[in-house]
């Protein structure tokens, strides 16, 4: 710690609320980006709402791969909505400041949403590694009640895993600045404005990245080595395309969050750029939550045949 910190600290002021920078530019330029932040926010509300209400309404979508995909609908309109409001507020100028304690819960609450993901995406892969493996016991493997308790498991997971991080983070002193150049409350941002040791944040979080995003992404990658492995010992052509169509989709999700969330989560220390990672943020809790249905919509015969079938009826 430097010796500034030090005064900081034997002064005795603490910062109990905390402005946000947002994104920094002319009135007309953050106007253009509310309004862009506004419209994926709501095609990634109905998008993902529309998913939901189609497993539910669609009787040969319940099967476990569509209620994985249910639950992730649901996050993603939870993990959006933990970020965009606020953050419209901020580049209006409207809701600049935030209270610490409101600070730690939406840290706790993003990142324990995140890890959640994690957790969910890599179900998703052992669920198409069983559905390609072994077609034939596929049904009695992987039933609703094991479905049901992998879907639990991942959400209790998620949220523990986060919560010793976000306790060591709300004991951390701020003392001023107490300007976030971020549109949100992250962990990085509270490291660099502390003026109290920050090793035991950030150890703690370097191993929760490794615990929740490199196992789930190691669970991941050794389920499509399997499911890569199956599909090319499939004599015709037909049917090796068809068995990739049944995870093209959820490997394209898993290569894009799992890219931008290792790269934000795990690192040894809080060395990345503020104004990268900011970026590397909107992309994480923007644009991927309203990728995530139109890649599974326009890249499943299944749920455009349920689609289509909606439509119809009405």
């Amino acid at each position: 710690m430097d010796l500034n910190r030090w005064k900081d600290m034997a002064n005795g002021t603490r910062v109990e609320e905390f402005i946000l920078l947002g994104f920094p530019g002319t009135w007309h330029s953050r106007v253009s980006l509310v309004v862009v932040f506004a419209l994926m926010y709501s095609l990634t509300v109905i998008g993902n709402a529309s998913i939901i209400g189609l497993v539910w309404m669609s009787s040969n979508l319940h099967t476990p791969m569509y209620f994985f995909l249910s639950n992730l609908s649901f996050l993603e309109i939870w993990y959006t909505t933990g970020v965009v409001p606020k953050a419209i507020g901020v580049m209006l100028g409207t809701s600049q400041t935030m209270s610490f304690r409101v600070c730690i819960l939406q840290l706790f609450f993003l990142l324990s949403l995140g890890s959640t993901e994690c957790f969910l995406l890599s179900v998703m892969a052992y669920d198409r590694y069983l559905a390609i493996c072994y077609p034939l016991r596929y049904s009695s493997l992987m039933n609703s009640g094991l479905s049901t308790r992998l879907v639990l498991s991942s959400w209790l997971g998620g949220f523990l895993a986060i919560s010793l991080l976000a306790f060591l983070t709300s004991r951390l002193t701020f003392c001023g600045p107490h300007v976030i150049n971020h549109f949100l409350c992250d962990i990085d941002s509270c490291l660099a404005l502390s003026c109290s040791d920050t090793w035991p944040v950030e150890l703690a979080t370097f191993l929760v990245s490794i615990i929740v995003v490199v196992a789930s992404c190691v669970v991941t990658l050794v389920s499509y080595m399997y499911i890569i492995s199956s599909i090319l010992r499939i004599q015709s052509v037909h049917g090796r395309k068809k068995a990739f169509s049944t995870c093209s989709a959820h490997l394209s999700v898993v290569t894009i969050w799992f890219g931008s969330t290792m790269f934000l989560y795990v690192k040894p220390s809080a060395q990345n750029s503020l104004d990268l990672n900011k970026l590397v943020n909107t992309f994480n809790t923007v644009v991927t939550p309203l990728l995530n249905p139109f890649i599974y919509t326009l890249r499943n015969k299944e749920v455009k045949r349920a689609l289509g079938r909606a439509f119809q009826k009405k």
